[in-house]
C-alpha cells in the first residue's frame, strides 16, 4: 500500500513545500492538497515548487472540480508540470464542494463531471479531444501522462467512477463503508466492460498518532479530527437529500448527520471548528485513524485487504510533524512486503 499526505495551502507556502519535502524523505508516495482558491493559496503554483524540490512524490489536488477552472486550462497546467518535472502529477476531481459553495455556487452535475474528466484526461495525456464543438490538442505536449481519480460517495457517482475513472477517492477511513463503495465501483466497471482491477482505490482520512491509548490521549486526538465528520457530512447531506435514509446507501454513512444543523465554510477543514459538535466520538473513530502507530498499521492492513492501494493522511491537526515522523519510522515500513537479503 502506498501512503500519501493531504495538505492545505495555508501561508506561508514555503511551509507547505517543506512538509512535502519531509513527507518524501519519510517514504510518502503522494502529496495532495485541497483546491479551494478562496479559502487557501493557489495549489498549482505550490505544486511547481514542490516538484522542483523533490524527486519522486506525485502531486495533485484532492480534489479539484469542473466549475471553478476551464477544463482546458486545468489540462494545460498538468501537461506543463509533467513536461517540466517528468510525469509526477495526478488529478483528483469531484463535483465541487468548498470551492464552489463559498462563491454561492452548487456542485456540478454528474454529466458535467463525466465530460470534464474526458477533456482533462485526453488533453493532459497528449491526445486530442472534442470540446465546445472543436477538436483540440496541445501541439507542444508529447508524452504527458495524467491519471484522473474521482472522489465519490453516492450510488450514481460511484457508478460513474467505475465507468470512467482511473482511480476512486473515498474520503473516510471506515472499512465497512469502504468495502461497500469499492464493491459498487468494481461492479460498475465490470458492467461497463472494464477490468475492475485496473482501477486504483485511495482512502483518505485524518490520521493522528498518539504516544499511547490512554483515554486522555485519544480524547485530545478526537477533538483535533472531529472537523472531518463535519466535512464528510456535507456530502452525506446531499446524498440523503437525493436518496433518503431508507435507500441503498449504508446507514453507517447516513445516520450520524441527523443532528447536523449548518456548516460554516469559513472554518472548513479546520481543527476545533465550532459547527461539528453533532459528530459523535464513534464517527470520529470510524472515519479517522487515531491511536498508536500499531493501531494505524492494523487499520491500514485491514483496508489493504479490501483492495485499497493508497491511504492518504489528512494532516489538518496540531500533531503534523510527529504524525509524519511516526508514519515514516513505524507505519510505512510495516506496510511494505518483507524482503530477506539471503536465502538457502
Amino acid at each position: 500500500m502506498d501512503v500519501g499526505v493531504v495538505l492545505q495551502c495555508n501561508p506561508p507556502a514555503s511551509r507547505v513545500v517543506e512538509l512535502a519535502k519531509r513527507a518524501e524523505t519519510l517514504g510518502f508516495s503522494h502529496v495532495w492538497t485541497f483546491d479551494s482558491h478562496l479559502l487557501w493559496e493557489e495549489p498549482y503554483v505550490i505544486y511547481s515548487a514542490i516538484l522542483a524540490e523533490t524527486r519522486r512524490v506525485i502531486v495533485g489536488p484532492m480534489v479539484t472540480n469542473p466549475a471553478t477552472r476551464d477544463w482546458t486550462v486545468t489540462a494545460s497546467t498538468f501537461a506543463t508540470l509533467n513536461e517540466m518535472y517528468g510525469n509526477r502529477t495526478i488529478c483528483g476531481i469531484g463535483r465541487g464542494d468548498s470551492a464552489v459553495r463559498t462563491l454561492n455556487g452548487k456542485p456540478t452535475t454528474l454529466a458535467t463531471l463525466r465530460e470534464s474528466i474526458g477533456v482533462i484526461r485526453e488533453l493532459a495525456n497528449s491526445r486530442s479531444t472534442s470540446y465546445e464543438g472543436r477538436t483540440l490538442r496541445f501541439p507542444w505536449s508529447q508524452g504527458s501522462h495524467l491519471d484522473v481519480w474521482v472522489a465519490a460517495y453516492g450510488p450514481k457517482a460511484l457508478a460513474l467512477t467505475g465507468e470512467v475513472a482511473d482511480g476512486f477517492i473515498l474520503q473516510l477511513g471506515d472499512p465497512e463503508i469502504a468495502s461497500w463503495m469499492i464493491a459498487r465501483v468494481r461492479a460498475a466497471a465490470e458492467a461497463a466492460g472494464r477490468d475492475p482491477d485496473s482501477i486504483k482505490f485511495c482512502v483518505a482520512a485524518p490520521a493522528y498518532v498518539t504516544a499511547d491509548d490512554s483515554p486522555e490521549a485519544l480524547a485530545a486526538a478526537r477533538e483535533q479530527c472531529r472537523w472531518f465528520g463535519g466535512m464528510v457530512g456535507n456530502h452525506v447531506a446531499d446524498i440523503v437529500e437525493r436518496y433518503g435514509t431508507e435507500g441503498d446507501v449504508p446507514a453507517a454513512l447516513t445516520e450520524y448527520i441527523a443532528g447536523r444543523k449548518s456548516y460554516d465554510y469559513n472554518e472548513h477543514g479546520r481543527a476545533g471548528n465550532s459547527h461539528t459538535t453533532f459528530v459523535p466520538d464513534e464517527i470520529v473513530d470510524r472515519f479517522c485513524v487515531i491511536g498508536t502507530a500499531e493501531t494505524h498499521v492494523a487499520r491500514l492492513t485491514e483496508l489493504a485487504k479490501l483492495g485499497v492501494d493508497q491511504f492518504a493522511v489528512y494532516l489538518q491537526h496540531n500533531n503534523k510533524s510527529a504524525t509524519l515522523e511516526a508514519y515514516g519510522e513505524n507505519v510505512i515500513p510495516a506496510l511494505r512486503p518483507q524482503q530477506i537479503a539471503t536465502a538457502e
